[in-house]
């Protein structure tokens, strides 16, 4: 491989696998927000038990998202340098505010969080949790910022090769930045249930009478409906057709819609071909697309064959990670429907079919978010800065394929370590269900 393509394998590896950790972060956060405000104001020591045991799997997951979002940044400068030169001056003010305002207010209380149980008041110490929450939420926001801007670039003008920031407002809040965070943070929102979820599940599995893990389900199912389903709609609506105005290139891509027509129809299953562009047992419904698109069934949406060949994205992978991404989705609605119908009828915690369902689904919202995140970042291509920047125009010449090729075996190999410490660690903290103290109403409420 050449250099170009080696840096950028690195990149997809090295970003692909810190996206594993922010969505578990975000998601946990706020569910240990609405347990800890359970055991606060209700004195229920099941909920605290909760707090204290999804409290472990945050921290552990906190300490190696930090380890592997600083290698990304370090890669800016060493296997990109015409890119860094090129958006230095709008990348630097959201990666600096990610730091001074998101990060260190989430850390610092999540220290108080952790350590403070007991030895703080309660409501310091929840109001610790909501801060970690808001913290890890404002450090997705100011990230979305930058690569949003990178998807639709706003408020800036070219001088002497540079992007230069000429409206910060503007710039944050690009037309994809907005349809792009929601859909990103109630993603993480859906890993966060899915997890807690198949914790729980797999205590109930061995003891279906374990009270934190019933109180654990029952917020992790009925969270996970309403967000499994907000992810759908309005969020992935909503921002399908952001993408449909502002990059029809990527939507044609990611829909499998080859050819520009009239009442485009909506493919829900194709073996996508690239050469030439052709999709084979297809399964549509005719103009859906042009309605979900453009609110008309008879709307025209443009097609691949109107962009000329050196602009189009990959198409097999742009379409391909779409749409298992959707159908995903789709599986997480009704996984989490029919939980909570079987908790409505008072059968999951003994329904062991639907627990082990939950326990083996847990690891797909993550798989889901790879897959959303290859469907947006690939559909970009060939552009690294959409419309400004090619990718191939924006690695660092001066680094040879054999430094990348070593560096990525490196990485490859710490990963490697770093994952299987991770999910040890996840997995034995997990497995350990926390007392629960049966005489909570004797610590008064502070």
């Amino acid at each position: 491989m050449d250099a170009l393509t080696l840096a950028r394998v690195q990149f997809a590896v090295t970003a692909g696998f810190h996206y594993l950790f922010p969505p578990i972060s975000i998601g946990l956060g706020w569910l240990l927000v609405i347990a800890e405000w359970f055991a606060w104001k209700r004195q229920d020591a099941a909920y605290e038990a909760v707090g204290k045991l999804f409290g472990k799997l945050f921290a552990v997951t906190f300490a190696v998202g930090v380890a592997t979002g600083i290698v990304m940044e370090f890669q800016f400068g060493t296997n990109w340098s015409a890119y860094s030169r090129f958006v230095g001056d709008v990348f630097g003010a959201p990666l600096a505010a990610e730091g001074l305002f998101a990060f260190f207010l989430e850390s610092t209380f999540l220290g108080v969080y952790l350590w403070g149980r007991g030895r703080v008041s309660r409501r310091l110490h929840w109001f610790s949790a909501l801060m970690v929450a808001v913290g890890a939420t404002l450090s997705a926001l100011w990230i979305i910022i930058a690569n949003s801007w990178q998807q639709t670039p706003a408020g800036y003008v070219v001088r002497n090769g540079r992007a230069e920031l000429t409206d910060f407002w503007a710039a944050a809040l690009n037309p994809s930045t907005l349809p792009r965070y929601a859909h990103t943070v109630i993603a993480a929102l859906v890993v966060g249930a899915f997890i807690m979820a198949g914790v729980s599940a797999w205590h109930l599995l061995r003891d279906p009478r374990a009270p934190f893990a019933r109180k654990a389900l029952k917020l992790a199912v009925a969270w996970g409906l309403v967000v499994s389903c907000l992810e759908a709609m309005p969020s992935g609506h909503l921002h399908a057709q952001q993408v449909a105005r502002t990059q029809p290139e990527k939507f044609a891509a990611i829909e499998g819609l080859y050819t520009s027509q009239s009442g485009a129809p909506l493919v829900l299953f194709a073996v996508p071909f690239s050469d030439p562009p052709t999709l084979r047992a297809k399964v549509e419904i005719p103009g859906l697309l042009s309605w979900m698109a453009f609110g008309d069934a008879s709307a025209h949406v443009q097609g691949i064959d109107q962009f000329a060949p050196e602009n189009r994205p990959p198409l097999w992978l742009t379409f391909v990670s779409f749409h298992n991404m959707v159908a995903l989705g789709g599986w997480f609605i009704a996984l989490m429907a029919w939980a909570a119908w079987q908790l409505y009828r008072g059968k999951l915690f003994e329904d062991r079919r639907t627990l082990r369902l939950l326990l083996w689904s847990m690891p797909l919202p993550l798989a889901a978010c790879e897959l959303g995140w290859v469907a947006a970042e690939v559909g970009r291509q060939p552009w690294i800065v959409y419309g400004l920047l090619r990718t191939g125009q924006a690695h660092s010449p001066a680094v040879s394929a054999a430094e990348i090729a070593f560096s990525l075996g490196l990485f490859g190999l710490v990963y490697l370590g770093l994952f299987a410490l991770w999910l040890t660690l996840m997995i034995r903290k997990a497995r350990i269900a926390p007392a629960v103290d049966v005489e909570p109403a004797a610590r008064a409420a502070a």
